[in-house]
């Protein structure tokens, strides 16, 4: 479901786009020496938005430095480390195990109940450090899979589960902006998944599978769906400039501002052009 919330790299300049690469390999990094080699394989650049954002607003002590690895074994790739960006490898696995347990659960998909065995390893150590976040992970997750056995006509309803998930997720301590991070991720999660329900429109019905469009009525009808999304995206960006964001603030705006966009127009396009 995740795949939106990444950076137009055509409009960074080089040092953003080395910085933004090198959160995004430090987050590789951490997954690998607090998790497995194999979590790493449930990465995501939207985690390198969540870990950017918290780096902003609180500006932590970092290390950095260049590295070589299999997945760039030719060239080294710089790479940062802070606590935000560990916090970013945690939430990354967690997501990935509750995502691959909620699929096996639902489908009997039997590479999905390997791949929760895999990323499950180190839950319980991550379960106890975050446990307020992987209790909402667990419980939106749950729910969501309810929601569509239901075949919830509202698409309100799972937008809302998901947006639940976000918020718990962006924040990280509860402090004076705890409330505004949880409305902001409220608002993403809900972009987030009314996004991946137009783009999965057609496929989803063609496989009769849930989608909260199909299930309300809805005809393929992104002009409507848009403006959805922009209420949505309008109500996150007005909780994240009320965040006294300086440092990296630049490639946040991009990202919110132009790569959310960016994505669902070329995820869009491609899902109108398959049969």
């Amino acid at each position: 479901m995740f795949g939106f919330v990444t950076a137009n790299l055509k409009e960074l300049n080089k040092q953003q786009q080395d910085r933004y690469g090198g959160v995004y390999c430090g987050i590789c990094l951490r997954i690998r020496e607090q998790s497995s080699q194999t979590a790493r394989l449930g990465l995501s650049y939207d985690m390198a938005f969540l870990a950017l954002l918290l780096m902003s607003l609180y500006e932590p002590e970092e290390t950095s430095g260049p590295v070589r690895c299999g997945i760039h074994p030719f060239r080294k790739r710089d790479w940062f480390d802070n606590e935000y960006i560990r916090y970013a490898a945690d939430m990354n696995v967690a997501l990935a195990y509750y995502n691959f347990l909620d699929d096996w659960n639902d489908d009997g998909k039997r590479s999905a109940k390997l791949m929760a065995s895999a990323f499950g390893k180190t839950l319980p150590e991550i379960e106890k450090k975050y446990p307020r976040q992987c209790k909402a992970i667990a419980h939106c997750i749950a729910r969501l899979s309810q929601l569509e056995k239901e075949n919830c006509p509202n698409p309100d309803e799972p937008a809302h589960q998901f947006g639940l998930l976000l918020g718990e997720l962006l924040v990280y301590r509860e402090d004076l902006w705890a409330p505004t991070l949880r409305q902001m991720g409220d608002a993403l999660g809900r972009f987030i998944y009314l996004a991946d329900a137009a783009v999965d429109y057609r496929k989803d019905l063609k496989k009769e599978k849930y989608n909260p469009y199909i299930a309300m009525g809805d005809r393929e009808d992104w002009q409507k769906w848009d403006e959805y999304l922009v209420l949505a995206m309008g109500r996150c960006t007005a909780n994240f400039e009320k965040l006294p964001l300086v440092q990296d603030k630049d490639i946040l705006d991009n990202i919110l501002y132009s790569g959310v966009w960016t994505n669902f127009r070329r995820f869009g396009a491609k899902a109108r052009e398959e049969k």
